[in-house]
Parts: C-alpha cells; structure tokens; sequence
C-alpha cells in the first residue's frame, strides 16, 4: 500500500477537514495510504456489478460523468492494477475518450443499490483501439451491443464510501428470483394445506 493519500485527500481537501473539525478523524487514514491493489474483496464487489460512472475530465478542466452498463461483472480485473471494460456503441457525442485523449485523470463510482454498498476509484484511463486480444477478455459472450474500442483504468487509489442515503432499488432478475422463491413456497403452503383438509375434513368445514 503506497502513501498515496493526496489523491484521496487533496491539500484543499485537509485545508477545508481543519477548518470544519474532521481533519483528526482522517488523521490515521492519511499516515497509512489508500489501497491501490485490487483485493479479492474488491473482485467481488466489482464482480456483481452491471452499472457504474465513469468521471473525466476535459483538458481545459470541463467536467463530464457518464454511465457505463452491462452484464453482471462487465468491468474486468486484468491485473491487480488494472481494470478494463468495453466501450459499446452509443450516442456518438465521444465526450468521455475527448478528454481522456487531454487528460487521463479518471474516477469510477461504483455502487451496488441492492447491498447499498459504494466504492469510489481514482486512476488514469486510457482508450485502446483494435485490439482484438484485449477485447476478447472484455466482452461477454451473449452481450447483444456492440463493442468499439476499450477502456483500461490504471488504479492509484480505492476507498469504500459509507452507505448513508443509499435506496435499496433492485433489478428485475433480483426481484424476478426472489419472486419465484416466494411462489415455492405458497404453492408447498397450499400443498400442505390441502393434505390436512384431507386428513380433518370435519375440522375444515368448520
């Protein structure tokens, strides 16, 4: 773990933390650096993933988030540094690999609604075109969209966010599964149900 805590916390950032009274509460944090690895902690969260956000910014300093999707687990680790994700077809406005040709500082927000869990991921990204090898590994077989180039985020530094203000929200696979569960079991209760009827047919016309 490298002493990497100004990319988290920047000089204008502790400045504002000792004037508001939170600078000894990061105190500690700041002394022992960000994570800049991947651990398996992380894959998993990153894992079960289909949507996240994507930060950059222009040359001239324009900001500009966008959100990027796909099946669970479209974001990839290729290496203990590394992430990388498919860039697939879409509105063509092209605002996100604009200013990464400008300036690779990047951000990703990760954020899983149904654990109400948040991860925020600061590192450089570049964009990387006709790369079939690369690509390979990126796309998910099955996935109807159409994939362009890619996108390889550098990691400098992770943190987990608190789950404060985070609505639960579900998709319709999560909510279709717990669905059937809940089916399974009416239709074991009626079963039941109905061999005890059966068994007590003067109790039950009661």
């Amino acid at each position: 773990m490298s002493n990497n805590s100004a990319t988290v916390l920047t000089p204008a950032a502790r400045r504002e933390q000792t004037a508001r009274g939170s600078a000894e509460g990061y105190a500690r944090k700041i002394a022992a650096g960000y994570p800049d690895r991947v651990t398996p902690e992380l894959a998993g969260f990153i894992g079960e993933l289909d949507t996240a956000f994507l930060a950059t910014v222009s040359a001239d300093g324009a900001p500009y988030i966008q959100h990027r999707g796909g099946p669970k687990g479209f974001i990839k680790v290729l290496n203990e540094r590394t992430l990388g994700f498919a860039d697939y077809a879409g509105n063509k406005q092209y605002i996100t690999i604009s200013n990464l040709a400008g300036n690779d500082r990047a951000y990703l927000f990760l954020l899983d609604f149904a654990n109400r869990q948040r991860i925020k991921v600061w590192g450089r990204a570049r964009v990387v075109e006709n790369d079939p090898a690369l690509m390979e590994r990126l796309v998910d077989p099955g996935y109807r969209a159409r994939p362009e180039r890619a996108i390889v985020f550098t990691i400098e530094a992770w943190d987990v966010n608190c789950s404060q203000h985070i609505t639960e929200r579900y998709t319709q696979a999560e909510v279709e599964g717990a669905i059937v569960g809940l089916r399974d079991r009416i239709l074991a209760l009626e079963a039941e149900n109905a061999k005890l009827r059966a068994a007590h047919p003067v109790a039950a016309a009661i």
